[in-house]
């Protein structure tokens, strides 16, 4: 039998990263139980992990939920960004968050997991290296009952021109980006277009949807979701959303049309109004022990960005392309660009009057 001798250099790594976890540990087990309030989206973080931090941190984690990134900002500016310890955002957003000053500059010191996270993530926006630090990524697409339609959509204009037996039967998300990015698209323009006759025709196209839609808030991924229920047969989903409401009904089926769809990314901040920043940081650093990671890829279906997680993951999760999309259907989607000025006031009056 071999015999392994670890190295004077592997046993200095690993004290050392013994020494930083039982000293996190112990300074906030040391403290009165306090309060961490995260804003997220639900069904987004395995309780499993909530618990196991609370114990080891001492510390009471409270979420509160948002349903659109619409909605998330509107939380956040109705408090003035007060109120939040950590923030989930999208890549496209960081620069309104980083404009209004709200989010506290990564601390790189109390985040030593961040050798885990692979760069292509940290760099995909400008504001990203300083201010965040990935979460997960997927892609925006359709999920429909492949067991209540007579066809599997295969285009954006399935779900935007829909048969007429699925009036009533379509859903959407409650978001201006989401819904005009992917109508731009179904037209054969850019998500990010600003062109004026674009956005008017994309309008037009989503008006006449209307009827068609039995709501505009985000589908259910429990057992008790529309989709399950066959409420709605068709809709706009996140990628790892229709994996989770899958476990409910293997009819539901999930496809990024031929036109491409959006390439997402979300992030974990901490508020600069935060009051609990060291707290705050332990927590995402906490999310990204390998180990960590790899369990909450698998509770959200979510590709990770954390390099060591990806190591732990079995070969069904990592070539499962609903997950791990392929180069064809990265190649033929898009990141949201972010919006300012004029062409932002043009969806976002375009939208108020398809909510109208």
């Amino acid at each position: 039998m071999r015999v392994f001798y670890p190295t004077k250099a592997l046993l200095s790594a690993v004290l050392s990263g013994l020494f930083f976890i039982v000293c996190s540990a112990t300074n906030f087990a040391q403290a009165e139980p306090t309060e961490l309030v995260i804003l997220n989206w639900s069904d987004y973080i395995d309780p499993e992990l909530v618990e196991k931090f609370e114990q080891q941190f001492n510390v009471k984690i409270k979420e509160i939920y948002f349903e659109s990134d619409d909605l998330r900002d509107n939380l956040v500016l109705e408090t003035e960004a007060k109120g939040y310890d950590v923030v989930l955002i999208n890549g496209s957003s960081l620069h309104i968050y980083r404009k209004q000053g709200w989010l506290a500059s990564v601390d790189e010191n109390q985040m030593p997991n961040l050798k885990y996270i692979d760069d292509r993530w940290r760099d995909a926006f400008i504001e990203a290296r300083e201010l965040a630090v990935p979460y997960f990524w997927g892609t925006l697409g359709i999920a429909y009952r492949s067991d209540l339609i007579d066809e599997a959509p295969s285009s954006w204009m399935d779900l935007f021109d829909p048969a007429e037996s699925l009036r009533g039967k379509i859903g959407m998300i409650e978001d201006a980006t989401d819904t005009f990015g992917m109508a731009l698209k179904a037209l054969g323009y850019s998500a990010n277009s600003i062109d004026s006759e674009a956005i008017k025709e994309a309008e037009r196209l989503l008006a006449a949807q209307k009827p068609y839609v039995g709501s505009y808030t985000y589908v259910g991924l429990g057992e008790d979701s529309a989709l399950v229920s066959g409420d709605k047969v068709m809709t706009m989903i996140y990628s790892g959303d229709a994996l989770m409401v899958q476990e409910h009904d293997e009819n539901i089926q999930y496809v990024v049309p031929k036109e491409g769809g959006n390439i997402w990314i979300d992030y974990l901040t901490v508020m600069e109004s935060s009051t609990k920043k060291e707290l705050a940081w332990a927590f995402i650093n906490f999310l990204n022990e390998p180990e960590n990671a790899a369990q909450l890829a698998e509770f959200v279906y979510g590709p990770t960005p954390n390099t060591a997680a990806e190591k732990l993951l079995p070969a069904e999760f990592l070539e499962d392309e609903v997950i791990y999309p392929n180069e064809e259907v990265i190649a033929r989607s898009e990141f949201y660009a972010p919006l300012r000025g004029r062409a932002l006031k043009k969806r976002a009056m375009a939208y108020a009057r398809l909510m109208q």
